[in-house]
């Protein structure tokens, strides 16, 4: 059955078939195409808040829409603002959370949203001690300004200056201390401090400016237990910085062409890097060991070749929230779906264009940004994870892989727990 698309953002729904995720909607921006360069239509990059309740959509156009989570087939056909439904997320927004449209006036790259501060009890958050409202979305934009946008409002609350070309990407620590890491083009990674005072808009709340790659930084994450950064850009290696001292761990090296994408897994004890090599490389972090390479094989059956030039290159990489699926996007028009365990997909997914894929932090489904500024949502495997699993994640979070074989147990209990033993 299909939902018949209105003029400003169409929305379809499609049958599902077993092999593959299923396609549970399409959001198109609402104005029409325009092709020069300050419209810009891609969709460079998607983001959900760390609690679910909201979604940033980067639809081209120097736009970015904030949605609110979840999405309704009756709300997803509208044009105007739209109500969602309550959730004790959306209660902590302080009201009737409606959409907003951020008018950036800048081709829009990079989006990150502020986790929720983990502040003890009796305790104010960072974010409201400084005046900051306490869920926040960062811009990285063309001509390397970082907009800091209130989620709930929409409103600007300031603008981070001082890299000298496009903010490819962005990311909050996940613990809620508004440290904010930047990826630009200038070569440079900046780290920046948003509680600090921001009188001056420069160099009151930089911390620090990373310096190492000689290409285009395209990609930035921090590990979820705040100890790790990795940064991707135009080279071969991938480069692993110190959050504590910003300083430069090691080099990763092993790919044979640029390495665009890279992400952590919740238990901070993985590492994974996508490239125009067509390979996904998961590493330890802690070691610098390559753990296994997944290469994605042409599916000539699934796709149309008319040309062989990159028809492979990787665009993006992200790890599911249990930390057992990884999702891929590549240029043979592909979505694929890992299992941690397996060297080959367990689901495709035929999409045109793809340039970014986020899972949604709660599971079950993946959103995916695509060239011509569309969003598309698609089901993922949900999932139980077993016991050793839950055991393995849990005592990852806070113990090293060196740490892990200092321990006193049996070798085959070490492998498992530094995902040797796939």
């Amino acid at each position: 059955s299909g939902v018949k698309p209105r003029p400003g953002r169409g929305v379809t729904w499609l049958s599902r078939r077993p092999e593959e995720p299923v396609l549970l909607a399409e959001l198109k921006p609402g104005r029409p195409q325009r092709y020069d360069w300050k419209s810009s239509c891609e969709t460079w990059s998607v983001a959900f808040s760390p609690d679910g309740a909201w979604f940033a959509w980067s639809q081209g156009h120097c736009v970015v829409k904030l949605i609110p989570w979840p999405l309704e087939e009756a709300e997803l056909c509208k044009t105007s603002e739209r109500k969602s439904r309550g959730s004790k997320a959306e209660a902590r927004s302080r009201g009737v959370a409606k959409e907003k449209t951020l008018e950036c006036g800048q081709i829009v790259w990079g989006l990150a949203f502020s986790a929720w501060p983990a502040a003890e009890a009796g305790e104010t958050d960072p974010a409201c001690a400084v005046g900051l409202p306490c869920l926040i979305l960062a811009t990285g934009l063309n001509d390397g300004q970082i907009k800091v946008w209130e989620v709930q409002t929409g409103h600007l609350l300031f603008s981070l200056l001082g890299h000298q070309d496009v903010v490819r990407d962005l990311s909050f620590a996940p613990n809620g201390s508004l440290i904010l890491v930047s990826a630009s083009r200038d070569k440079t990674l900046r780290v920046w401090d948003l509680s600090r005072d921001g009188r001056s808009m420069q160099g009151w709340r930089q911390v620090q400016v990373l310096s190492g790659h000689v290409q285009w930084v395209y990609c930035c994450s921090i590990s979820p237990d705040c100890s790790m950064l990795c940064s991707a850009a135009g080279e071969k290696s991938a480069l692993l910085w110190s959050m504590r001292s910003y300083t430069l761990i090691r080099r990763l090296e092993g790919h044979q062409s640029s390495v665009v994408s890279c992400d952590f897994s919740p238990d901070s004890a993985l590492l994974v890097t996508a490239s125009y090599d067509a390979c996904v490389i998961m590493w330890d972090p802690y070691t610098g060991e390559q753990l296994r390479t997944l290469r994605h094989v042409p599916l000539h059956s699934a796709v149309d070749y008319s040309s062989e030039v990159h028809t492979s290159s990787l665009r993006s990489v992200c790890f599911s929230p249990e930390g057992l699926y990884l999702a891929t996007v590549a240029d043979d028009r592909l979505l694929r779906i890992w299992a941690l365990e397996l060297r080959s997909p367990v689901a495709f997914a035929p999409m045109t264009n793809g340039l970014c894929c986020m899972y949604f932090p709660h599971g079950g489904f993946i959103a995916t940004g695509t060239r011509d500024g569309h969003v598309q949502f698609w089901t993922a495997p949900r999932v139980l994870s077993s016991l050793k699993h839950l055991c393995r994640k849990a005592l990852r979070t806070f113990l090293t892989t060196y740490q892990v074989l200092a321990l006193p147990i049996p070798r085959k209990l070490k492998e498992f727990l530094t995902y040797r033993t796939f």
